[in-house]
């Protein structure tokens, strides 16, 4: 195996700032051979030193929004992840009473997952700004068309599950808000999410696709047996937590059965 097929940047990455149990493991060492990296700085004699600036900007960022009381000890540090990130954005409200946008509600959703898997906050709030980042500008015209997508994979692997699924008019009512834009956080264990994330940052959104027809899939039985849209997308939205790990594993097979080995597959 060669030096550059070792190199699965994400989970590298993910390992250094705190992950736990990413699947695909891959040599620190391996990876930094190459002074040319593309994601980080171009030489890593320079990683500390922009891990530096960025701990600085984020001591700045939350300065700023203590200052004007926008924040306090008591607000939650998902909250205050999200406030950051909308003042960098130029989009802070007038009061944290303001209710929450749909994408606000996505972040931290996403915050809220990657606290339990990333201890440190300067860490945290750099990964899940840049992951939403990367949702909202890489995958902004790929993420609506999921659904689609899900119908057709569904169709190919179960076609009488979709004719169930149509049949109770469930199809234009499943949790695609849960799946595609908040990533499955909330519905997953933070161990899967791990796994899928990676290959969400390798490139490729469309695993989420095969993660949502392989948790259908898998409940086959219960879902077959619900006779309302209502039902089945309450039982949805909740998912037995026991069988997460079995289902990406069976999601990404199927991701590599319908795609092949997709690299940069949106």
């Amino acid at each position: 195996m060669t030096e550059d097929s070792q190199r699965n940047f994400r989970s590298v990455y993910y390992e250094k700032v705190g992950f736990r149990g990413v699947e695909e493991k891959k040599s620190l060492e391996i990876l930094l051979k190459d002074d040319r990296l593309g994601i980080l700085p171009p030489h890593h004699e320079s990683h500390a030193q922009v891990m530096m600036y960025r701990k600085e900007q984020y001591s700045d960022v939350l300065h700023a929004l203590e200052v004007i009381r926008f924040i306090s000890d008591a607000t939650p540090q998902v909250e205050v992840y999200l406030y950051m990130h909308r003042l960098e954005s130029g989009k802070l409200p007038r009061s944290p009473s303001f209710p929450l946008e749909p994408e606000d509600e996505v972040f931290l959703a996403i915050a809220k997952a990657m606290e339990e898997m990333v201890e440190d906050s300067v860490d945290c709030y750099w990964i899940t700004r840049c992951f939403v980042n990367q949702l909202n500008s890489k995958y902004r015209d790929t993420l609506p068309q999921l659904p689609k997508a899900f119908e057709q994979y569904l169709n190919l692997e179960d076609s009488r599950l979709l004719s169930h699924l149509k049949a109770c008019c469930a199809v234009c009512t499943l949790p695609y808000e849960l799946w595609f834009k908040k990533c499955f956080a909330g519905c997953l264990p933070e161990s899967s999410l791990q796994r899928i994330w990676d290959k969400v940052v390798s490139g490729s959104c469309k695993i989420l696709v095969f993660v949502a027809v392989e948790i259908l899939l898998t409940f086959k039985i219960k879902v077959m047996a619900l006779n309302s849209a209502e039902k089945i997308t309450k039982f949805l939205e909740n998912i037995p937590q026991d069988s997460s790990d079995a289902i990406v594993s069976k999601a990404i097979d199927l991701w590599h059965k319908h795609c092949g080995t997709p690299v940069h597959s949106a």
